[in-house]
């Protein structure tokens, strides 16, 4: 699970653009709360992750408590059909 959580800090980082490493990302800090993603910056980290894992995110099965934090929605994403998570 540690190369999905690298590679969904990876595209948070790129989204950030603020400096922001993926060393300094903790696998439990909540998406929203810590780093305060808008609306905007959450569509191009969803495309991002889309696109790092060659998968289509399924938007209705997908709950904001699932970006409450890396962990979680790395667990989600790594369960989905075809993942690439290596």
């Amino acid at each position: 699970m540690d190369a999905v959580y690298r590679k969904l800090k990876d595209v948070l980082v790129e989204v950030l653009a603020n400096g922001t490493t993926a060393d300094g990302i903790a696998d439990d800090a909540d998406l929203v709360d810590e780093y305060g993603l808008d609306s905007l910056q959450m569509i191009s980290f969803l495309l991002g992750v889309e696109d790092a894992f060659d998968v289509e995110l399924d938007y209705e099965s997908l709950d904001l408590d699932h970006l409450r934090s890396v962990r979680q929605f790395g667990d989600w994403v790594a369960e989905l059909d075809g993942a690439v998570v290596a």
